[in-house]
């Protein structure tokens, strides 16, 4: 079975040098791409398996990727290493992000035609078996895992809440910040 973890070539070897160190730092790999432009960026998404990630979680793993990949040496030339969470309208790149996410709004894009069409949008309704099951508005549909080639949650008022809420739910406390000091004070 494929994923969307990494498509290009170069990403699936990225994926093979950070996966385990990502892992043995208790994260998930989410995706990787390397971006070339006028700077070439090297942008990683990982998260904590119960999902969710902070801040200095992200620059523990810039830290430890960034020592393999300067032994690995895999990229020619000079690149900026990003690692961030995945966000709330965060791509699923794995199954079981459909699973996880079920109840949510997705768009879905698929490497084939399917009936006359290659892009999906609506209700996700979880996986069976290799199938990811989404609610369009001609009913309930399958598409096979393997078909997929970009999926992603779309922002809805729900999914910020409902984001809102878990972040809350698991301890993040807002009081532990400093206040924002404005000019005027």
């Amino acid at each position: 079975m494929s994923d969307l973890i990494a498509k290009a070539a170069i990403d699936k070897r990225m994926a093979e040098i950070i996966t385990p160190v990502i892992e043995d730092m208790g994260y998930e790999l989410v995706r990787v791409r390397l971006m070339s432009g006028k700077s070439t960026i090297l942008q990683i998404m990982a998260e904590k398996p119960e999902g969710g990630i902070e801040v200095d979680d992200c620059a523990k793993i810039s830290t430890e990727v960034g020592a393999i990949l300067d032994v690995e040496d895999p990229i020619e030339g000079d690149f900026s290493l990003e690692v961030s969470s995945p966000g709330i309208d965060r791509p699923l790149t794995r199954l079981k992000d459909f699973e996880m996410w079920e109840g949510y709004e997705a768009k879905i894009e698929t490497t084939e035609l399917i009936d006359g069409q290659r892009r999906f949008k609506g209700e996700l309704r979880g996986i069976e078996d290799n199938e990811v099951l989404i609610e369009i508005p001609q009913g309930i549909i399958g598409l096979q895992f393997d078909w997929l080639s970009d999926a992603k949650l779309v922002l809805t008022d729900d999914l910020i809440a409902d984001s809102l809420k878990a972040r809350k739910d698991a301890g993040f406390d807002e009081a532990a910040f400093d206040e924002i000091q404005t000019e005027e004070d």
